[in-house]
């Protein structure tokens, strides 16, 4: 079977990522920017305490220490700041991954060391990704962000893959996209479950972050047919 995927599935560019086209570029001045960044800063906080609905301006200026009126400088309303904290979050879970494996790498360890650090931003990010899941559900814009945010996830898995199978590493007779479709929803699945619905181990205990990591990361092994590893 012939593994080679188009090369768009493996461009190094993520695809655009803000929800809005007319979300402001951020202000040139430090005055400004400061000004932005504590008012994204407070959002957040905002945000992840009252949730989507319930947050208000008022309180996230409050929480800014600024002027409600200041808040207009930079945003127009309530979707455009969530926008700017999901795009901060964003770029903390971008982490370098499995597209920047080298040939004198173990891939094992480098695998273990990707998902380690997505579960890391994951649970770092947990709470606004419940708010993503919930806000998509009403909002197209919303909706459309965490589209483009999974294919990036996704693509970038793929490339990886596709680089372990030159390698002779994985498997060559699965395709790079649909395999990385199916263990990168695995992930994003265990993750969800388990930091934003802190759903445990079904006996009451939470889930152990090691055997987290352990887990899905000899699933991707095995499902790559690593060698040593089934």
């Amino acid at each position: 079977m012939d593994t080679t995927a188009p090369e768009e599935y493996y461009s190094e560019t993520a695809p655009p990522m803000a929800p809005f086209s007319t979300l402001r570029e951020p202000p040139t001045t430090k005055r400004g920017a400061r000004t932005r960044a504590a008012l994204v800063k407070a959002a957040r906080k905002v945000f992840e305490r009252d949730g989507y609905l319930d947050a208000r301006l008022v309180d996230i200026t409050k929480e800014a220490q600024c002027a409600a009126g200041s808040f207009y400088t930079y945003f127009t309303n309530k979707e455009e700041v969530l926008a700017a904290v999901l795009l901060e979050a964003q770029e903390d879970m971008l982490h370098p991954g499995m597209g920047r494996v080298e040939d004198t790498d173990d891939p094992y360890a480098v695998l273990e060391a990707s998902n380690r650090a997505y579960l890391e931003a994951y649970k770092r990010n947990a709470k606004l990704m419940g708010l993503l899941e919930q806000v998509a559900q009403v909002e197209p814009e919303f909706r459309e962000f965490r589209s483009r945010r999974s294919d990036t996830f996704i693509r970038r898995n793929a490339r990886g893959i596709a680089e372990l199978q030159a390698r002779g590493v994985a498997d060559r007779g699965v395709d790079p996209m649909m395999a990385s479709r199916a263990l990168s929803g695995m992930v994003s699945v265990m993750a969800y479950n388990a930091f934003t619905l802190g759903e445990g181990q079904g006996d009451g205990t939470p889930v152990d972050f090691e055997e987290l990591v352990s887990a899905v990361t000899r699933l991707w092994a095995n499902a790559l047919r690593f060698p040593g590893r089934r």
